[in-house]
């Protein structure tokens, strides 16, 4: 009896404990946030008071290259995965210096029109100042890790006003397959306090509940998966281009600032062949897309191919709201070629490529609850995880850790960095598909007969 007695006495002082220290962490994150974000709207007004503000692309980007370069490197990149990289190599230690340059460089490269988002800032701002909440008061590696997470946790949730999916965004984004749940309940707490902090200051959040409900039949939950499976090879594919972006700026020998201005004119000589459409934030044709508006096919991969230089040569800034932007133009586009509703699929889109590019499907599937409403729930769930399987074991964040194998066919390292992992057929799996291969043989041939 004592013995249970102190064990729930123990647990309750340690409820007690990180719902306290949550509050503080969501309460730091989301000042913090909300001057970022009020800085970087500011920002972006001034810039779009003239016609071509996006000729300062390569000053832009030679400044976010030189600052992060010679006064944190950390800085680098688009945020969330520095953040996930602290935490699986150094405890959750941020220097204290990321914080400043990482909210400098993004705004720079933002308001010249740098094709990146603005959660990775968040998070690593939060991140960042978590750790250093957490070395003032002598926390442990251990406590230290927890914060951390709390610290992404919130910066997501108030950077796009979703507090359940950027909690669950915190504790799902570091491991692949795995969710941390003994850092679940304080990162909800921050999230929900910093997401209350953010809106209470004036930032305002974008809420599209869709007005078109799909009556479901076989045939329209057939398509559902079919678009799962297309927003996965999208994903791949973005994924992919990030890779091939990262090659091509290594093998320019020169520093990174300067890598920064060849960066700079590439992307000023796209906007001329196609337009500004792809510049910054998107937030116009992601808005346009989910109001049912028809985009040019190709705007998914434009957009892909404007991010992967920005973030490749020298600009700073986060990958979320690009994929938003990806999502939903790709999805604008599959509902095209099947004859299906722009906005709904938009929708799917928008979620369904975040669970596959950042292997997410359950923080993806809750925003799609919190940013369009229960309705579409379902069918965007279903997408979400066919799209995190289809896109195979690849990420934007390199730095996450393996915890399952998405399928008994494929061998793959697990406990690694998903960088580090390479997947191969199973000897069993070829037998099979060989299997497969002789069965289709054999019904051809009697077609034949």
């Amino acid at each position: 009896m004592k013995r249970r007695f102190a064990e729930e006495t123990i647990l309750l002082i340690s409820i007690i404990k990180w719902i306290f220290l949550a509050t503080v962490i969501g309460i730091i994150v989301g000042l913090s946030t909300t001057l970022f974000l009020k800085l970087l709207n500011w920002s972006r007004l001034f810039a779009s008071n003239y016609s071509y503000y996006f000729l300062l692309l390569p000053v832009a980007l030679f400044l976010s290259a030189a600052i992060i370069k010679y006064l944190a490197p950390d800085a680098e990149g688009h945020g969330t995965e520095k953040v996930i990289e602290a935490v699986h190599k150094r405890s959750g230690k941020i220097k204290a210096a990321v914080v400043p340059v990482k909210l400098v460089a993004t705004i720079i490269t933002l308001a010249a029109g740098g094709s990146v988002g603005k959660e990775g800032p968040c998070a690593q701002i939060g991140g960042g100042l978590s750790s250093i909440f957490a070395d003032l008061f002598k926390f442990d590696d251990r406590d230290r890790k927890k914060l951390v997470i709390c610290g992404i946790s919130a910066g997501f949730a108030s950077v796009f006003g979703t507090p359940i999916a950027g909690a669950i965004f915190g504790v799902e984004v570091l491991f692949i397959g795995t969710i941390l749940y003994d850092v679940l309940l304080p990162s909800f707490i921050a999230g929900i306090i910093s997401y209350h902090i953010s809106s209470s200051l004036g930032i305002s959040y974008f809420y599209h509940p869709l007005n078109f409900v799909p009556v479901f039949t076989e045939w329209f939950f057939i398509k559902v998966v079919l678009s799962g499976i297309f927003f996965g090879i999208v994903s791949a594919l973005l994924i992919e281009t990030l890779k091939l972006g990262n090659k091509l700026s290594e093998k320019l020998q020169i520093s990174k600032p300067l890598k920064g201005i060849v960066g700079g004119l590439v992307l000023i000589g796209l906007v001329f062949i196609f337009s500004k459409q792809y510049l910054g934030l998107g937030l116009e044709s992601i808005q346009s897309c989910l109001e049912g508006a028809r985009i040019i096919w190709y705007a998914f991969i434009l957009k892909i191919i404007f991010t992967s230089i920005t973030l490749n040569f020298g600009g700073s800034g986060g990958i979320v709201t690009p994929i938003f932007f990806i999502g939903a133009t790709s999805g604008t586009l599959f509902a095209y070629l099947l004859g299906l509703d722009f906005a709904t699929f938009a929708a799917i889109g928008l979620v369904a490529v975040l669970a596959g590019a950042a292997n997410t499907p359950i923080a993806a599937s809750i925003m799609a609850v919190e940013l369009f409403g229960p309705k579409v729930a379902p069918y965007a769930t279903v997408a979400c995880v066919i799209s995190f399987l289809m896109t195979g074991h690849r990420s934007v964040y390199p730095s996450q850790i393996l915890s399952i194998k998405k399928s008994p066919s494929l061998l793959v390292e697990i406990g690694g960095e998903i960088e580090k992992v390479e997947a191969q057929f199973h000897p069993r799996s070829k037998s099979l598909i060989g299997l497969l291969a002789a069965i289709v043989r054999t019904i051809r041939g009697k077609i034949k007969k």
